[in-house]
């Protein structure tokens, strides 16, 4: 009864204003069901646009038509709650968020094909709207762009562009600046920076470009159409995008002179094999947490370019990405990609200490038997004031993290003697805690050498990669577009190009460098493997294939800093334990392979014959 009555006034409303409408029904005190407010919201709106044709006749309209609009209703509004819930469900944990992700999954590919199946009449009887279909389709892109960051699966990124692109392939947004509201154009802006960072994240560099223009014309039209307040913002964003697009140092350029996107995911056949007897530990990688707090570094999206480079380094190469995710001429939401294994990660950026201590703590508690968590860290240095006597956990300072969120008192702050210790700071003893687990640290800082004296004192497996603490000017100067130790990491060519000072290579002298950097690779292994002075810490990590080509990608960096000339002692990497240097980073037959790559690129000059010349 209570609904029948609700219906009524609903079939009434398109002939009443709305404050008759309020006063029916406070009046006749009915409790109106979410469908019928979110129709009344519906018919309100497209009165206020004109668009009320198919209101001539409510009492014409099938039983059955009037049903399909009651449903219609029911899944939007349903996918809106579920939808809008997800930013209460927690960051961190691996299985409180799944079944919610499930429900809002199975809701919103509810409602996608609903509206497909009923097009006709949600148009003609709803007044379904284009934009409207675009925005279902931006937040199945959304689901899929989020579970891509909870699982780490890349194959959802492919989800997520199928759904991005299909909404600018259709033109779901093109006429929305002409509804003469600018928060529908805002959806739209917003659409395309999320379509931006999902293309970045694929390496669809030339579409980038397209966007990028394309949201610079819409944001353009929008200030110019509305007297608004964000212009600045918008503004903002197109620069932090531009400037992450150029961030890349080096340009690989085919016969035709067009440049070409060079993916640095793992790819298979990509990691050096285990050498025959080789006794590794059987650890794997589960988790990564991927902290960035520079200052200036270049950023988009709370994801700054280093995040971006350490972040693929820790993904395979998905399968058939162009072809995996729907089929050609339909849009459906996959219910199950295929799956890649990858470890699990959190990107976090600029996080105050409790919020990077709270990750922490929730990796190291799910954190499977035999696997490793990875810490990696790209921050500004925090170095001690003055001079303890004995240097300790935390006398040396480390690295930044963010004060904004944590409420502080600053005359406190003030008032600190030289004795207490930075609290915006992540300490080395910070991480002793964790150490009771696997744990594999990366530092890509100024002051990375305070981790260097560890102490292990749990006897758990335990690696820190350390990063130079200053650079030559010529490479400091370009650190805003990105670290070098950490583009090492990445993309050790890209890295070695950039270091001497080449912009540009042609593919096929790309691909033959790249040939002779597999031999390195392979050839380090062996070093490694032979080695009888290594500390067995960086064997129980060599054994899982993310791990290993981190190690490998670090000793060659260690040896090519160690033999260019523009380099110095205090501009090495360093690592915890200490890797044997005649073994490694100083080998004489890794050394003839940078030469090697040096004479290949025509660069030899800029490099001694070996480290003994550069005493």
């Amino acid at each position: 009864m209570k609904f029948t009555r609700s219906f009524h006034i609903f079939q009434c409303s398109a002939a009443l204003p709305t404050t008759a409408i309020v006063a029916e029904i406070q009046r006749t005190k009915v409790q109106i069901p979410p469908t019928v407010i979110c129709m009344l919201s519906h018919f309100r709106e497209q009165r206020g646009t004109g668009n009320m044709s198919m209101m001539g006749a409510e009492e014409d309209i099938p039983l059955g038509e009037r049903k399909t609009i009651t449903d219609f209703c029911y899944l939007l509004d349903k996918s809106k709650q579920l939808f809008n819930g997800l930013r209460d469900l927690p960051q961190h944990g691996h299985k409180q968020w799944q079944s919610y992700f499930g429900r809002t999954f199975d809701v919103y590919t509810k409602l996608w094909k609903f509206q497909q199946q009923h097009r006709q009449v949600l148009d003609t009887r709803y007044g379904l709207r284009r934009w409207q279909i675009g925005e279902v389709a931006s937040k199945i892109g959304q689901l899929y762009y989020h579970y891509y960051l909870r699982t780490s699966e890349t194959s959802y990124l492919s989800e997520a562009f199928s759904f991005y692109s299909a909404i600018r392939q259709r033109s779901y947004y093109h006429e929305v600046s002409k509804e003469g509201r600018p928060e529908l154009v805002v959806k739209k802006l917003r659409y395309y920076a999320r379509f931006i960072v999902v293309c970045l994240l694929l390496n669809k560099m030339d579409l980038v470009k397209v966007l990028v223009k394309e949201l610079t014309d819409e944001i353009e039209d929008y200030t110019q159409r509305f007297n608004t307040e964000d212009q600045l913002e918008w503004n903002l964003v197109l620069q932090e995008v531009a400037a992450f697009v150029e961030a890349d140092p080096v340009m690989v350029l085919n016969n035709d002179n067009a440049i070409v996107t060079i993916s640095s995911r793992q790819q298979d056949g990509a990691v050096p094999q285990l050498e025959p007897g080789m006794v590794v530990g059987q650890l794997a990688l589960a988790d990564a947490l991927i902290v960035g707090n520079c200052n200036n570094q270049v950023k988009f999206s709370e994801l700054t370019i280093d995040m971006f480079r350490m972040l693929q380094v820790l993904e395979r190469e998905p399968i058939n990405l162009a072809a995996q995710s729907v089929k050609p001429g339909t849009l459906e939401p996959s219910e199950k990609p295929a799956k890649r294994e990858n470890p699990h990660k959190y990107l976090l950026y600029k996080p105050t200490f409790s919020q990077l201590y709270t990750f922490l703590s929730a990796s190291f508690k799910e954190l499977p038997a035999s696997s490793v968590l990875l810490l990696y860290l790209s921050a500004t240095g925090v170095f001690p004031v003055g001079h303890a006597e004995y240097e300790g956990p935390y006398d040396l300072g480390g690295v930044m993290t963010s004060n904004s969120r944590d409420s502080v008192n600053e005359e406190t702050v003030q008032r600190r003697s030289q004795a207490q210790k930075e609290m915006h700071c992540l300490h080395p003893g910070d991480l002793y805690p964790f150490t009771r687990k696997p744990l594999f640290i990366i530092v890509d800082s100024s002051n990375s050498t305070a981790y260097k004296n560890f102490l292990n004192l749990f006897g758990q497996p335990l690696v820190c990669l350390l990063s130079p603490t200053v650079y030559p000017k010529s490479i400091q100067d370009r650190s805003q577009r990105g670290s070098l130790f950490t583009l090492f990491l990445y993309s050790p060519l890209v890295a070695f190009l950039s270091v001497c000072g080449l912009g540009s290579l042609r593919l096929g002298l790309w691909e033959k460098a790249q040939e002779l950097l597999h031999l390195v690779y392979r050839e380090v292994g062996q070093i490694i493997a032979r080695s009888r002075s290594i500390d067995q810490a960086f064997l129980q990590f060599y054994g899982d294939e993310f791990l290993r080509l981190l190690l490998i990608r670090f000793v060659f960096c260690s040896a090519v800093l160690r033999l260019h000339k523009m380099f110095r002692v205090r501009y090495f990497p360093e690592s915890y334990p200490q890797l044997p240097k005649m073994d490694t980073v100083e080998n004489s037959l890794l050394q003839k392979r940078v030469l090697e790559l040096a004479a290949m690129l025509d660069v030899q000059s800029l490099f001694f014959s070996s480290t003994l010349d550069g005493c």
